[in-house]
């Protein structure tokens, strides 16, 4: 019996942990796409979408870490441009 515990376990205990991590910068990724118009919110975001995504590169979904990664710092530049393009406004 101990023999059959032991199997059951490792098989539970296969599912990878960076899973929710890829998933979680895959929705920040795609909900930056809007908040970066607003600098004070997508700058955050995208920081954020960025480091969850990179140290979920080795997680189940990888593509989910791929996206997160290419579409946060994608929002994270436009974010900086707009910044910037804004701050020259008021000058």
């Amino acid at each position: 019996m101990d023999n059959e515990n032991s199997v059951n376990q490792t098989a539970v205990d296969h599912k990878p942990a960076n899973s929710g991590m890829a998933t979680a910068a895959f929705i920040l990724g795609l909900v930056n796409l809007i908040f970066w118009l607003v600098p004070f919110f997508g700058f955050p975001i995208g920081v954020v979408a960025i480091i969850l995504g990179a140290l979920s590169l080795k997680a189940a979904n990888r593509w989910a870490a791929i996206t997160g990664i290419v579409v946060g710092a994608i929002t994270l530049i436009l974010t900086l441009i707009n910044a910037v393009l804004g701050a020259l406004m008021f000058m």
